[in-house]
């Protein structure tokens, strides 16, 4: 196949342009459009978009990404909660477990003014920030300075009671039954 050669043709003296087509045909090329003051008014619409419609935009994306970010910061701070909740719950077993396995009375101690509480095993565990702790005891249990205690005894019954979290409008009550030493955690919410 012989090579292609570029062909360039002059302007005809007519005011005609001939030329090479995209597709590599010998004729006349198209006239560039008309613009206004060429004889005929033509209106050129450009396309795209405002300056206002683009703010628009913004904003709206604007506004649905802080809905979503106060609504994950809303479901983390209730995960760490409920499951706050649920270690304070799984501590309290762990206490009755291991007075039914040693054959001695344990205790759980909460400290409702610094809002944590030692288990079983001794180590002070901190209840997360914002959250707001209560007891309802033995009188005997409750200490002046802010500290209550349940206690669990060799066959598995307890000193009873009940331990409130409050965060916002919700609340959990951890009870722990008396006779039984059975642990659980009700998730009530507030009415206002």
């Amino acid at each position: 196949m012989p090579p292609r050669a570029s062909l360039l043709l002059p302007l005809r003296a007519g005011g005609g342009r001939e030329g090479v087509r995209p597709c590599g045909k010998l004729g006349p090329l198209p006239s560039p459009p008309l613009h206004a003051g060429e004889g005929e008014k033509t209106r050129h619409r450009q396309r795209g978009f405002t300056l206002l419609e683009m703010l628009a935009v913004i904003l709206l994306v604007g506004i649905a990404a802080s809905a979503v970010a106060i609504s994950v910061a809303h479901g983390l701070a209730s995960a760490r909660i409920d499951a706050a909740s649920g270690e304070l719950a799984a501590a309290l077993r762990a206490t009755r477990a291991q007075a039914i396995v040693h054959g001695a009375q344990r205790s759980f101690v909460l400290d409702t003014r610094g809002a944590s509480y030692h288990g079983a095993d001794g180590r002070e565990v901190q209840l997360p920030h914002g959250m707001r702790v209560g007891i309802t005891s033995a009188s005997m249990d409750q200490g002046s300075d802010g500290t209550a205690r349940i206690r669990f005894f060799p066959d598995g019954s307890s000193t009873g009671g009940r331990i409130t979290l409050q965060s916002g409008r919700r609340q959990w009550h951890v009870n722990v039954a008396w006779l039984t030493g059975a642990v659980s955690v009700v998730d009530v919410v507030k009415q206002p």
